[in-house]
């Protein structure tokens, strides 16, 4: 395997050393978003918990690249300092890939998403990417049109995402039929079904299950040998003694459902009225999940993306 030449591009990219030094030795690598950092958890626990994804990305056998955008410039592996930084900001925007062409050109700051993330780790030649859980389809998007742009870029981006499926709270059902007519593979990694979030299933089942890291390897590699111009979607389910069950996160939902729309909530304040309405409902153990799913999610990106790279270093350039 050739040692790893820096894509062609114009964007600035501004490479963490660890990060740098492992792609050139065309070691594996795992992109990781900030907008966990900056619109997740309070301080502290903002700044711990994103030190242990990065751990749990080492200890699948991987080197984490967290990205943010940082004085107009893609930032590929965070320091420790930006993301104490980061963490500690008030007001730093989400940047979404909507976004980016116009904060870079302002010389702006901001969080990535995933949809973002899978941008920029793809303009930095990293194959693989690990979110906890991803956007979809929301309910009610017959007449909202609300579709998360993380679906769109799958379909654009040549990389490979590790999740835990997405939201209970989206139409799952619609998501996979979205992902199924953009010809957006979708591999559960030792699982029958697509799990959704911190809940082990969706209740609905998988296209393909495989539970070879190997196999996940030679997918991802034969799908872009195929000429496909998009990524892979690789589901992981939550530990069991993570997860929330399904039928209690269900109900909880539908009772949030019910309340936002006596209140007025709609558009881009549903999600997260949701989500805390239904952290609350089960006591706060769906943000405790949330954290877990982050961590176990990153150590299979690592394994992953271990696997991925021995199979490029045993192939021809």
């Amino acid at each position: 395997m050739p040692e790893h030449t820096a894509p062609r591009t114009t964007i600035p990219l501004e490479y963490g050393e660890e990060v740098r030094e492992a792609l050139h030795a065309g070691e594996p690598v795992v992109a990781l978003e900030s907008n966990v950092i900056t619109h997740g958890l309070a301080y502290p626990d903002n700044a711990a918990t994103a030190k242990k994804v990065e751990d749990a990305v080492r200890a699948g056998g991987a080197v984490p690249a967290t990205i943010c955008i940082d004085g107009g410039r893609v930032v590929v592996g965070m320091s420790e300092e930006r993301i104490e930084r980061f963490a500690q900001a008030s007001g730093i925007p989400k940047v979404s890939s909507r976004d980016l062409p116009v904060v870079l050109a302002r010389g702006g700051t901001g969080a990535t998403t995933v949809a973002s993330s899978v941008v920029a780790a793809e303009l930095a030649g990293i194959p693989f990417f690990s979110s906890a859980g991803i956007g979809g389809v929301h309910r009610g998007a017959e007449s909202s049109m609300d579709v998360s742009s993380d679906l769109i870029q799958f379909t654009r981006s040549k990389v490979a995402v590790v999740c835990a499926g997405a939201k209970m709270i989206l139409d799952l059902r619609l998501t996979m039929e979205y992902l199924e007519t953009h010809c957006v593979p979708v591999v559960s990694y030792r699982s029958d079904d697509f799990p959704a979030f911190y809940c082990v299933s969706s209740g609905i089942r998988s296209p393909h299950r495989i539970d070879d890291a190997d196999v996940v390897a030679r997918v991802v590699e034969n799908h872009w040998a195929a000429g496909a111009p998009g990524g892979v979607l690789v589901t992981t389910p939550p530990r069991a003694e993570d997860a929330v069950d399904r039928a209690e996160t269900e109900a909880a939902i539908a009772d949030a459902l019910a309340a936002a729309e006596r209140d007025g909530v709609s558009g881009q304040a549903i999600t997260k009225y949701l989500m805390r309405a239904v952290d609350r409902a089960t006591d706060g153990r769906t943000a405790e999940a949330n954290m877990a799913v982050l961590i176990s999610t990153a150590e299979v990106g690592g394994r992953l993306a271990a696997a991925h790279a021995r199979l490029r270093r045993t192939r021809p350039s």
